[in-house]
């Protein structure tokens, strides 16, 4: 929402529970659909990001949806290591995940950001 607004769009969160899009940024021109994902996944040089959605937080109703152009406008990608993509969804290669970090993507990243707060394992809380 932050690197929305410092570029000039007004970012509004839609009521309840949307399906396709965490927020829509309206520029004055046009409103963008926006997708937010999160990925801390680092595998063989590249952050795997998965775009699709299985379920919800609770249970998992056996409906996966994929990234799909026609429901959201753009994907908006922030990894561990701070960095950060506006990628058109028209642009998005995969349908269930993406690599990101790599050239095929590069010229959607747009602010090397702020790295995600460290999630502790399972282990590690354990140990507290």
């Amino acid at each position: 929402m932050f690197w929305l607004a410092s570029q000039g769009a007004d970012v509004f969160i839609p009521l309840g529970t949307h399906p396709d899009c965490d927020l829509l940024a309206d520029w004055g021109d046009r409103i963008d659909r926006v997708q937010v994902k999160t990925s801390g996944f680092w595998r063989n040089g590249r952050w795997e990001v998965r775009v699709s959605t299985s379920g919800g937080n609770q249970s998992w109703n056996g409906i996966v949806k994929y990234m799909d152009p026609s429901r959201c406008d753009r994907l908006f990608v922030h990894v561990g290591d701070g960095r950060r993509w506006f990628i058109p969804s028209t642009s998005l290669g995969g349908r269930s995940g993406i690599l990101l970090g790599g050239p095929r993507y590069a010229q959607f990243e747009v602010d090397p950001g702020h790295p995600l707060p460290h999630r502790a394992s399972a282990e590690a809380l354990v140990e507290r």
